[in-house]
């Protein structure tokens, strides 16, 4: 025999899904607040009947005393059950659908009461207020039980006190006038508890839509994870509502882009300024894979909106990557170069040898001499007018690679930049990528070639790069420094539109410019200005400088 299943044990608490918790606190809320309103109007309801009784009591005490024919029966009459004071009283009181109507006078002896054997006795309840001249409202017990009294002085013709009327008015048909009203009050209450649970339900039900029919703990547990993620990938999140403000950072993002919680519900424009990133991010270019630069960091961003109007954009850093590439380029040209060398070379030996087996020793002495003389000319042209090591080899090797592509690299006449350099590498990357964009232009035009002038003019530093290609269009000056923005073909390893810009950026960021304009003898020419680029020189730069100069007078 199967094993008998296990009793479902009811479980009693609060509902695991959002849906049946919105709904049941909803609905208690309603009914909370329809049971307190009642209570509220129920209270000052209560006071408010007391008082209408009391009015009214008191507004039959008035009439009774206004009427002079009571006061003058009372002063010329006794006391008597078939007196004409009682008969009065009586008919108001029947009119009114008073409880009492009672007149007494001065010593506070009843002439009228309901009650004939009442007649001619002491009134049940203090009267000197009323016989001083007041006015009295109040809720009291007398003989005839609770009820709600007013009391009135009852004056003669001359304006004398004489006695007081008092009337009261049956406390039970007040309790019964707020017991009747109660049904009233509940059908209301329940109209608007009905209406309240309907609006929670339909509340419940988008709440349920929306959460898809998720428990709080799984909408924690979403939120715990979701803040996990966000901080712990290696890609810059940055969430945007549909007014394009920041709605969230993560700690990526905050990296990459340098702000902080402070762009939380700004806009975009406002958190980050002017430029391409803010663009990208915005939306107002597309595309996928876009290239941009924030500070010195080569970022690609992506984009996609969102169901509720906003969009979610993401970031990752290139800029490790870009370097790499540029440095797979530069090994590439070295590489290049080296074969140019290499068959050159081999060129060179083969005519040696054939020199040598023919006897021509002296063509052959002549010949080496010459070889030597070319490639030290070219050294040393560089490195005398450039005196930072680092940049006067780049220059030597981008030389090799331009000859080997048929161009002509050549170091204009005035150059002379002293070995003073802060940031050599900074420096570094702007003359390469310049000159490798003008070897590109220039590439397979006769007569190719490309002048590098570097220039000190105290602590600044002053580059132009001439080339005899076929220059910029006005137009695109200022386009060729965006982001991602090129004419070239995209290599394999990495994105083009990116050398300019950072040229630019690294140009700004020590407070510099680089611009494009046309060269005399037509063309491109780059011009960097980079101020506070060298140190101050010492005592012994200043004479080293001095010599070098007489030096080239000399020459």
């Amino acid at each position: 025999m199967s094993p008998t299943p296990p009793a479902r044990r009811l479980r009693l608490g609060m509902p695991r899904r959002v849906f049946s918790q919105v709904l049941l606190m909803q609905v208690a809320i309603a009914a909370g607040v329809a049971v307190l309103a009642t209570g509220l109007f129920l209270a000052p309801l209560s006071d408010q009947l007391d008082d209408q009784a009391m009015r009214r009591a008191l507004a039959i005490a008035q009439t009774t005393a206004a009427q002079p024919q009571v006061a003058e029966d009372l002063v010329s009459t006794r006391p008597s059950v078939n007196g004409p004071v009682q008969v009065e009283a009586e008919r108001i009181r029947k009119a009114s659908g008073a409880e009492y109507v009672v007149v007494m006078d001065r010593d506070g002896v009843r002439w009228s009461h309901p009650d004939p054997a009442e007649i001619g006795g002491l009134v049940s309840t203090d009267p000197r207020r009323a016989l001083a001249g007041n006015e009295v409202m109040e809720i009291d017990s007398g003989t005839l039980g609770r009820s709600a009294r007013g009391k009135v002085p009852l004056r003669d013709t001359d304006g004398k006190i004489v006695g007081a009327v008092s009337v009261g008015i049956e406390y039970d048909s007040v309790r019964a006038r707020l017991i009747h009203a109660i049904p009233g009050l509940l059908a209301y209450a329940g109209g608007a508890m009905a209406v309240g649970a309907l609006a929670a339900y339909l509340i419940s039900r988008r709440v349920h839509r929306q959460t898809r029919d998720l428990a709080f703990s799984d909408i924690a547990g979403l939120l715990a994870e979701r803040e996990a993620m966000l901080h712990g990938i290696r890609e810059g999140v940055v969430a945007l509502d549909r007014a394009g403000h920041v709605r969230l950072l993560n700690d990526e993002a905050r990296r990459l882009l340098g702000i902080g919680d402070e762009a939380v519900g700004r806009s975009l424009d406002d958190a980050l300024g002017p430029g391409r990133t803010t663009d990208v991010l915005a939306g107002r270019v597309t595309g996928t894979d876009l290239l941009t630069v924030r500070g010195h960091r080569v970022l690609v961003a992506n984009r996609m909106p969102t169901d509720d109007g906003g969009a979610v954009a993401t970031l990752r850093d290139r800029t490790e990557l870009e370097q790499l590439g540029r440095e797979l380029d530069s090994t590439r040209g070295l590489t290049d170069a080296l074969r140019a060398q290499d068959h050159e070379h081999a060129n060179r030996m083969h005519t040696l040898l054939g020199l040598l087996e023919l006897e021509l020793y002296d063509e052959a002495v002549e010949f080496v001499g010459e070889v030597v003389g070319d490639h030290r000319a070219t050294a040393e042209q560089v490195t005398e007018k450039i005196h930072d090591p680092l940049l006067a080899a780049v220059l030597v090797g981008k030389a090799t690679v331009a000859a080997e592509r048929g161009v002509a690299l050549s170091v204009a006449g005035g150059t002379l930049l002293p070995d003073r350099l802060i940031d050599p590498r900074g420096l570094v990357t702007v003359v390469g990528n310049l000159v490798d964009n003008a070897l590109d232009a220039v590439a397979g035009t006769p007569h190719a070639r490309v002048e590098v002038d570097l220039r000190a003019e105290g602590r600044t530093a002053i580059l132009r790069v001439r080339d005899t290609g076929p220059g910029v269009p006005p137009d695109k000056r200022e386009l060729i420094f965006t982001d991602g923005w090129s004419t070239k073909t995209r290599p394999a390893h990495r994105e083009r539109g990116i050398g300019l810009s950072l040229v630019r950026r690294l140009a700004e960021r020590q407070g510099g410019s680089a611009q494009v304009g046309e060269a005399a003898g037509g063309g491109a020419e780059f011009t960097v200005v980079l101020p506070d680029a060298l140190a101050e020189p010492g005592p012994q730069q200043e004479t080293e400088a001095a010599v070098t100069v007489a030096d080239k007078e000399s020459r």
